[in-house]
């Protein structure tokens, strides 16, 4: 359209009135075209916990007998994630939903691997969420330690209590101050650890342990990496919210998790090296590893404001989660509801924040990684493969297939459909039938779903895959019409002056 032409264009959309009957997207509720890229890269940042993770990954190479092996299976592990990535990519780049890969499952595959989808990633999301505000309140207990303050054995669950409430009230508070926040201090962090990680070798006196773990070395280091990376996606669930969503959300979810992945690589050379002793003796062995008393306290605050950052981080991606379930009424209505001055499901946080308390208060903080690690991670690698699939018949259906998009797609579902075989026949060797139980469990999980929705409530599972659409605020005045059609969807009608 030339100049003239719009010019045109907006005068008469000036002396246009603007229709009354208003048709709004599904998910206007949440306010959009209001997040930044900078809030974005935050909110996945603080759900991956780069800095804190980091630290956990350089210890486990510090002790290992195959450090070439280990050092294999991140590289290995990130790059199945990047490809995790430009699949998630096909979807980001078309569409916005609240509901992130559960939603972009339904555009690929049937109705009940969307709802298996979903209880994979609530499992997974919940199941780290547990995790880090268990690790946060125990850090923090670890801190008043540090600084003289003698506490009593039940003082970390209270810290979880108090973690637990502040989180749930900035995350219903709004997220561009979280991420902001948190983006900052992660920097910080990561610039301290990375320092750090580069000092002289220094030999390490700390000790780790995956023996309890029902799976071998490599194989354990890869799924912890992949679970270290989990969440780099978070900043789909703010399509809707995001300006210039399709950009933003694409450029975010296919750089983090390169970005944070080679900074694992990073750690893990540092841990095999050496080189992270300084670090590693600072945190685990406070000063009586010979730090000082300053860099104690300050690798101390550092990564326990990564735990917390991650806790608030899974605290508002699930809570978009179960807000889109709540409109698709897949799950109670009750979850759908949005703050009135802060436009944020009040209602999902409160449920996501308190589940994670709960179980919190069993969750072992100085475990070793063990059943409850695999367990999570089994349930994110589904979720992972399931969205790789769905990537594959999605582009499939819509005849936008290329020879770079397919390989990706089957690299990825092969990938994690590898891992999760190699995770099944690794612990059925060692007797742990229980995970192959819950692998069987998990995946059944969706047609038993969708069998009680049937039954109940039938109306939700044409509902499910709720996206972002275009409202009557988003057209110029007099160029179209907006209208709902008999099934619900918003058709868009051009005006005979604004073909």
């Amino acid at each position: 359209m030339n100049t003239s032409a719009l010019s045109a264009a907006l005068r008469e959309a000036a002396l246009t009135e603007r229709p009354t009957d208003v048709v709004r997207s599904p998910l206007s509720a949440l306010g959009r075209r209001q997040l930044t890229p900078f809030d974005l890269v935050g909110q996945s940042m603080s759900t991956m916990a780069p800095a804190t993770c980091m630290v956990f990954i350089a210890l486990w190479m510090s002790s290992a007998h195959n450090g070439v092996g280990g050092m294999a299976a991140i590289v290995g592990a990130t790059l199945v994630m990047a490809l995790v990535s430009l699949c998630i990519r096909q979807f980001t780049c078309r569409l916005a939903a609240s509901g992130s890969l559960y939603s972009f499952v339904a555009h690929g595959l049937g109705k009940r691997a969307t709802l298996t989808a979903g209880a994979a990633l609530l499992v997974g999301y919940v199941g780290v969420s547990i995790s880090v505000l268990s690790n946060a309140g125990a850090n923090l207990v670890k801190l008043g330690d540090e600084v003289g303050l003698s506490l009593p054995s039940w003082s970390s669950t209270g810290a979880c209590v108090v973690v637990a409430a502040a989180v749930g009230l900035v995350a219903i508070r709004g997220v561009r101050f979280a991420a902001r926040t948190i983006l900052v201090i992660e920097v910080c962090t990561l610039v301290l650890i990375s320092v750090l990680m580069l000092q002289a070798p220094v030999e390490t006196a700390v000790g780790t342990s995956s023996a309890s773990a029902p799976i071998g070395f490599v194989l354990f280091l890869a799924m912890q990496t992949i679970l270290s990376l989990a969440g780099f996606e978070s900043a789909a669930f703010f399509g809707p919210e995001a300006r210039k969503p399709l950009r933003t959300v694409t450029s975010t979810v296919l750089v983090t998790p390169m970005l944070v992945g080679a900074l694992y690589v990073f750690a893990g050379w540092a841990g095999m090296t050496g080189h992270a002793g300084v670090l590693l003796g600072a945190y685990f062995g406070g000063t009586e590893s010979g730090a000082s008393a300053a860099l104690v306290l300050a690798v101390n605050v550092g990564v326990c404001s990564s735990w917390i950052a991650s806790t608030l981080g899974f605290a508002q991606a699930g809570s978009r989660l179960l807000f889109s379930m709540s409109l698709e009424r897949v799950i109670p209505g009750m979850f759908e509801r949005v703050h009135a001055r802060f436009r944020t499901p009040h209602a999902a946080v409160a449920l996501f924040v308190v589940a994670s308390l709960i179980g919190s208060v069993w969750h072992d903080p100085d475990h070793a990684p063990d059943n409850y690690d695999v367990v999570v991670e089994i349930a994110l690698i589904l979720g992972y493969t399931m969205l790789a699939v769905a990537a594959l018949r999605f582009l499939e259906r819509i005849d936008e297939h290329t020879a770079f998009t397919r390989s990706c797609g089957v690299l990825a579902a092969a990938a994690g459909a590898g891992l999760l075989v190699v995770t099944v026949i690794d612990t059925g060797r060692l007797g742990a039938w229980l995970y192959i139980l819950w692998c069987v469990g998990l995946a059944a999980s969706g047609s038993v779903w969708f069998a009680i929705l049937r039954r109940f409530r039938p109306g939700s599972i044409d509902a499910i895959g709720v996206f972002d659409s275009v409202q009557t605020e988003d057209l110029l005045p007099g160029s179209a019409s907006l209208e709902i059609d008999d099934t619900g969807r918003p058709v868009l009608t051009p005006s005979p002056r604004g073909r």
